[in-house]
């Protein structure tokens, strides 16, 4: 049995930019082969007339998450920079779709999409009930979108076949796919829409 789209469905499509590509601030390995898949679902909802949500981390150049400000990482997505311009095949509808920055605040981190943003207003607003996830980094950002989403209620697919994890430690990507099936979230593959 295929799962069918309806109304009430959205696709968030998280942090697909340069800065978490090879060659970028902080890569994630292989991250750049999600974009082929994404490209694929955004060409599908976007047939349907179904909302888009594009999630990016959209930071001050002196945000809490970067080392010399005493976080982990180093220096990535700075407002305005190259690095935190979205992958440059990554397809962008001229309709139904919505842009979603987070971490915009120098003192406050966001892994997850609805962390200080409107995602959940504009999903709650058009009715949606179910959201489908992809993107990077399967262990921190796309991990944290999927568990706030279900935390506020929503019924969320992982898209399997468009995610990249960024492994710090060995496995993290493995552990983090479980403890979002723990949670409640389905795993999906393009095949099975």
């Amino acid at each position: 049995m295929k799962l069918k789209l309806t109304k009430f469905d959205a696709l968030i499509v998280v942090d697909v930019q340069r800065d978490f590509m090879p060659g970028g601030a902080l890569p994630v390995p292989d991250g750049d082969k999600v974009v082929k898949p994404l490209n694929a679902y955004i060409q599908l909802f976007s047939e349907r007339g179904l909302p888009i949500f594009f999630t990016r981390d959209w930071h001050p150049k002196d945000h809490i998450s970067f080392k010399d400000h005493g976080g982990i990482w180093p220096p990535h997505c700075v407002q305005d920079t190259e690095g935190a311009q979205f992958h440059p095949d990554l397809i962008i509808p001229s309709d139904n779709k919505f842009i979603i920055s987070k971490g915009t605040s120098r003192d406050f981190d966001a892994y997850s999409g609805f962390q200080g943003t409107v995602l959940d207003s504009l999903l709650k607003e058009r009715g949606i009930k179910r959201i489908f996830v992809g993107g990077v980094a399967t262990d921190y950002c796309v991990k944290n979108t999927v568990i706030g989403g279900l935390n506020l209620g929503y019924f969320v697919f992982l898209l399997v076949d468009a995610i990249r994890g960024v492994d710090v430690n060995p496995g993290d990507s493995e552990r983090a796919i479980e403890e979002m099936l723990d949670a409640g979230a389905i795993c999906l593959t393009y095949q099975e829409i």
